[in-house]
């Protein structure tokens, strides 16, 4: 029987340990970058300013304002702080980033999905709690695997 790998998919994580240089922290948008490669937001080498603006938006809404922003917020800061963007641009880099676990919305508003424990405010509380989440379920997942395959070697079943 062949396992239909697709749908065994939840969501895909991609976490990237990088270096902070001295030219990481030169600009806020150096940072902001650092931050989407980090997080698995862009690739390395991808050129597209909107998520970048977009991640900015949302840091500068949760983070500095403290505040969870509504689409016309993010879009005013966006256009007032990088270049003008579409609704639909908008929409679909928060897509993206929903889907990558990191964003949630209610009620018209957008935020970082709160960390379990801690203030939602705090981003190395909010960092550490989503990412150790994250991480968490999946390494659960993998020692119960890795438990169910020493049964079976035990048993000699295959």
């Amino acid at each position: 029987m062949e396992l239909n790998e697709a749908e065994l998919i939840q969501r895909e994580i991609t976490i990237r340990s990088l270096r902070i240089t001295k030219e990481v922290l030169e600009t806020r948008r150096a940072m902001i970058r650092w931050l989407a490669l980090s997080l698995g937001i862009i690739n390395p080498g991808e050129s597209r300013l909107s998520a970048l603006a977009v991640l900015d938006a949302l840091i500068h809404y949760q983070f500095v304002k403290k505040t969870e922003p509504s689409a016309q917020d993010l879009t005013d800061y966006i256009n007032a702080n990088w270049e003008q963007i579409n609704e639909k641009t908008l929409r679909y880099h928060l897509g993206r980033i929903k889907k990558m676990g990191f964003v949630e919305n209610a009620h018209g508003k957008f935020y970082f999905k709160p960390p379990v424990v801690g203030d939602k405010y705090d981003a190395a509380v909010w960092a550490r709690g989503v990412l150790e989440a994250d991480y968490k379920d999946i390494a659960m997942n993998v020692g119960s695997v890795i438990n169910e395959l020493k049964n079976k070697n035990a048993t000699g079943t295959q």
